[in-house]
Parts: C-alpha cells; structure tokens; sequence
C-alpha cells in the first residue's frame, strides 16, 4: 500500500498496567473516485464479500484455543485462527476491483457489531431503508461450528474482512464478477428501500425487523471468564 511510519513518541502515564499503541492512517483519493458509506441511493442492490463473522472466527480460535481444540481438533483450530489471513481481513483488493468494475455507490467494512450492524451503519449514514434477504446471507461451514458451539449469532459478531458493496443495479452484476474473479467470495444480500420501508430482514418469507445488536456477540463470551 506504500505506506509511511512518520515519527511517534511513548511516554509513562500512571493508573495504566499495559501498554496500549495508538496509530493514524491518512490517505489521499481524487474527489470524483471517493467512495464513502453515506452514498447508498433507493433501488441500489448490496453485495457482501467473504460473509459473517470473518474475524470472529479467528477471535474464537485464538481466545478459546483450548475449547476450541478440545471440540474440533487441532487441523480445525489452526484453519480458524488463520482466517486472519486466509480469507484475510484486508478488504483493500476486492474494493479496488469493486470500484473499476461498476458504479459504486457505498462501501462499509463491518466490524465490531458484526454484518448486521454493518448494514444500520450504512443505511443510518445515506439516510435509507434497507431490505435484506436472509437466505443469501453465507457463513464459512467452520464459523458456523464454532458460533454455534459457543451459542452466538454470527450475523451481530465482528466480521472484519467482509465488505459491504453498495453498488447501481445496472452495475451489479458486473461488479459482482469482478470481485469473484479475484477469487473472494461475494453474493447479492439485498436492496436499498426508501427511509420509511425501515430496515428488513427476509426469513421463511416473512419481512421482520433487521436484529439489533448492542453489543458484540463475541464481547458478550469475555463475561464468562
């Protein structure tokens, strides 16, 4: 990415036991080609890469080695505290092919709050409803074993590493190709409603509210310890 370490400092603060490292990232972009989470537009349709819970899987594995160990075994413990890497928390590949490939609206990274609360975000800052259709939301077959082994709901925990695609109907398809071609996984998850519609969720052909997460389902394990 061509990235610059530009100086720092450290300094003892009392009432601290740990370090704790603070950083910044800025980054430069033409004006016509930024891309931000506040552009999704009614009639749009939503792509989502990677699916639920990318980081949460890592997270399980690598806080929980010894349940996770102990349930499923060495091989399925390592494949899971490696999706930090495969399939990678960078989202910086699939947005750059996404934005040479079609009309790109809105673009969120879901993160602590997991895809659900990646979806209000995105909806709150473009000021729409949201319809999402709960059979093409995806799930690695070994986050589903381990969200349902310690009894969260991958859709509210932290999923770095996915993206939300808000992209021109006219445009989806394409994109869409484009980013599989990259060889990350990507399906169509929805459409943008006007503001009044609310936020939905398809399941068994009923339109309920989109679930609501106040806390991460992964934070909500850390009370048990």
């Amino acid at each position: 990415l061509g990235i610059s370490l530009c100086g720092g400092h450290t300094e003892i603060t009392y009432g601290l036991d740990r370090p704790i490292l603070v950083g910044q990232m800025l980054g430069e972009v033409e004006r016509d080609k930024l891309v931000r989470s506040d552009g999704a537009r009614p009639g749009d349709v939503i792509l989502l890469t990677k699916g639920l819970a990318v980081e949460a899987t890592a997270l399980l594995a690598g806080e929980f080695p010894g349940e996770v160990r102990g349930r499923f075994g060495d091989e399925f413990w390592e494949r899971c505290r490696n999706y930090l890497k495969d399939p990678s928390l960078s989202v910086v590949p699939e947005a750059l092919v996404a934005c040479r490939a079609g009309r790109v609206h809105a673009m969120h990274d879901p993160t602590e709050g997991g895809v659900a609360t990646g979806l209000r975000e995105l909806a709150y800052a473009s000021g729409v409803g949201m319809e999402v259709w709960g059979e093409r939301l995806f799930l690695s077959e070994d986050t589903r074993r381990l969200c349902e082994a310690f009894g969260i709901d991958p859709m509210g925990a932290i999923s770095s590493g996915a993206l939300l695609i808000v992209v021109d109907p006219g445009d989806a398809r394409a994109v869409l190709e484009a980013v599989r071609a990259r060889g990350v996984a990507c399906k169509e998850i929805g459409v943008v409603r006007e503001a009044s519609f609310g936020l939905k969720i398809q399941r068994e052909g009923k339109l309920v509210d989109l679930p609501l997460f106040q806390r991460d389902e992964v934070a909500k394990l850390f009370d048990r310890t």
